[in-house]
């Protein structure tokens, strides 16, 4: 078992409750991390035989792109993404962060964070 990560994915989107944010837009960051079998692609050095970081940085992108009102609807779509798309992912997790949101204070960031595991298969 191995490891990926593709952080600070800087995206900027129109997520928000509010209608100005939905018009306006924010900075978002995404930081997204994948467990899987690195073994292969560790011996074959081919790139066939792992995640592609491309193929990840697109997947959040694309759903970063779909206005939602909450960041937990965005976070489940790439979760759900990543795990159809790729049979080689058997956990992902995904932190996305709102940059200097709007809710009256000096706050750099709110994030949330989701983790979805590979169903077994029966």
């Amino acid at each position: 078992m191995g490891i990926i990560k593709v952080e600070n994915i800087r995206v900027f989107a129109n997520h928000g409750c509010l209608t100005e944010e939905t018009k306006i837009g924010s900075d978002y960051r995404v930081d997204l991390e994948v467990k899987a079998n690195l073994q292969p692609s560790a011996k074959s050095d081919l790139l066939s035989d792992t995640v592609d970081y491309v193929f990840l940085n697109r997947i959040v992108r694309e759903e970063m792109k779909k206005p939602t009102h909450l960041l937990e609807t965005v976070a489940k779509r790439i979760l759900v993404r990543i795990l159809n798309e790729s049979e080689m992912v058997n956990k992902v997790t995904v932190a996305i962060s709102k940059l200097n949101p709007p809710i009256g204070g000096d706050v750099e960031m709110v994030t949330i964070k989701m983790t979805e595991k590979r169903k077994k298969q029966k």
